[in-house]
C-alpha cells in the first residue's frame, strides 16, 4: 500500500469535506474570513501602495532631486487619498517640486490653492514664499534668459509682482523663518527695478524724448531711495532738463546731486558732464528689421 504524504492526506480530507454541501458552504465562509483578516494588516492586495508608501516615494524623489517623478507621485497621492493623513504636507511638497522643476505656473497655482484652502496652516508662510519666488522666475523666459543684455533690461512686471508678494509675506508673517530672505530679495529686486528705470531713461535720452527721461529720473529719486541708483537718477534729471532748456530745474537737480553725491563721475568742475546717450541715435540692422523694437 502506497503511503500518502502529509499534504496529500490533507488534500484528500478537504475533498471529502467539500463533497458535503453544508461543509462546503462553511469552508467558503471560513476562507473569506481568512482573506479579510489578511487584508487588514495594513497592506493592500496586489501592487497597490498605501498612502504612506506613496508619500515616502515622493519624498525620496525630492531628496534625489528627481522633481518630475515627485510631481507625478504626489499627484497620484492626491488622486487616491485627497483627504488623507499626508494630504496637506503633500500639497506643500508639490509646490516645492514644481518650483524646482521650473513648472512655475503650476507652482504659483498650487501655492495659491494651498493658501486659499489652508489659510491658518502652520506652514502657510512657506506657500507665500514659494509663490513669490515662482513669480520672479516666471518673468525669465527662454528668450530673455539668453538674449537680454542684462537682467535689468527684461520685463520688470514679474519683479514688481514678486516684490509685492514678498512684502505680503513679511506683512502677514513678520517672524517667519523666510522673512529675512524675503527682505534681502526685496532689496535686490528694488535695486534691479531702479536700474531698469535707468535703462529706460537712457533709451529716452537716445530717442531725444528728454521730458520722458527727466520723469524717469525723478521716479528713481522719489521711489527708489536707498538704492545706489538715486545719484544716476539725479544726473539724468540734470541732463534732460538742460537739453530741454529748463535751466532752473537743471540747477536745482544739480545742487541736490552735488550736495549728496559729490563724487559722482559725471560731476566735473562743479558741472554735469553729459552722458552722451542723447548722441547715440544710430540704428542697428536689428533696429531696422524690427522697426525699432530691438536696438
Amino acid at each position: 500500500m502506497v503511503k500518502l504524504r502529509a499534504d496529500t492526506t490533507i488534500t484528500v480530507n478537504i475533498l471529502k469535506i467539500i463533497s458535503d454541501r453544508p461543509m462546503r458552504i462553511l469552508l467558503i465562509l471560513a476562507t473569506s474570513f481568512i482573506l479579510v483578516a489578511c487584508s487588514s494588516d495594513g497592506k493592500r492586495p496586489g501592487n497597490e501602495m498605501t498612502e504612506r508608501e506613496i508619500y515616502e516615494k515622493a519624498v525620496e524623489a525630492i531628496d534625489n532631486e528627481n522633481y518630475f517623478l515627485a510631481i507625478e507621485t504626489l499627484q497620484q497621492l492626491e488622486n487616491k487619498y485627497p483627504f488623507g493623513t499626508f494630504s496637506e504636507q503633500a500639497q506643500l511638497e508639490m509646490i516645492f517640486a514644481q518650483y524646482n522643476a521650473q513648472e512655475l505656473e503650476g507652482a504659483r497655482a498650487s501655492a495659491e490653492r494651498f493658501i486659499r484652502l489652508h489659510p491658518e496652516h502652520e506652514n502657510v508662510d512657506y506657500a507665500y514664499y514659494l509663490k513669490a519666488l515662482s513669480t520672479y522666475e516666471l518673468g525669465l523666459s527662454l528668450v530673455e534668459r539668453y538674449f537680454a543684455d542684462e537682467e535689468s533690461q527684461r520685463d520688470p512686471q514679474p519683479a514688481r509682482d514678486s516684490f509685492q508678494e514678498f512684502a505680503e509675506l513679511i506683512r502677514k508673517f513678520p517672524n517667519s523663518e523666510y522673512a529675512l530672505d524675503a527682505r534681502q530679495r526685496m532689496i535686490y529686486l528694488r535695486d534691479r527695478l531702479a536700474l531698469h528705470e535707468i535703462h529706460v531713461a537712457h533709451y529716452y535720452l537716445k530717442r531725444h524724448a528728454y521730458l520722458a527721461a527727466a520723469n524717469r529720473g525723478r521716479n528713481i529719486v522719489e521711489n527708489y531711495q536707498g538704492t545706489k541708483h538715486v545719484a544716476d537718477g539725479l544726473a539724468i534729471m540734470v541732463e534732460a532738463y538742460e537739453l530741454l532748456g529748463q535751466q532752473d530745474l537743471a540747477n536745482k537737480s544739480l545742487a541736490v546731486l552735488k550736495a549728496n553725491f559729490p563724487e559722482h563721475p559725471q560731476l566735473v568742475g562743479g558741472k554735469l558732464e553729459h552722458s552722451g546717450w542723447a548722441q547715440k541715435d544710430h540704428k542697428s540692422i536689428w533696429n531696422v528689421i524690427t522697426l525699432g523694437l530691438i536696438d
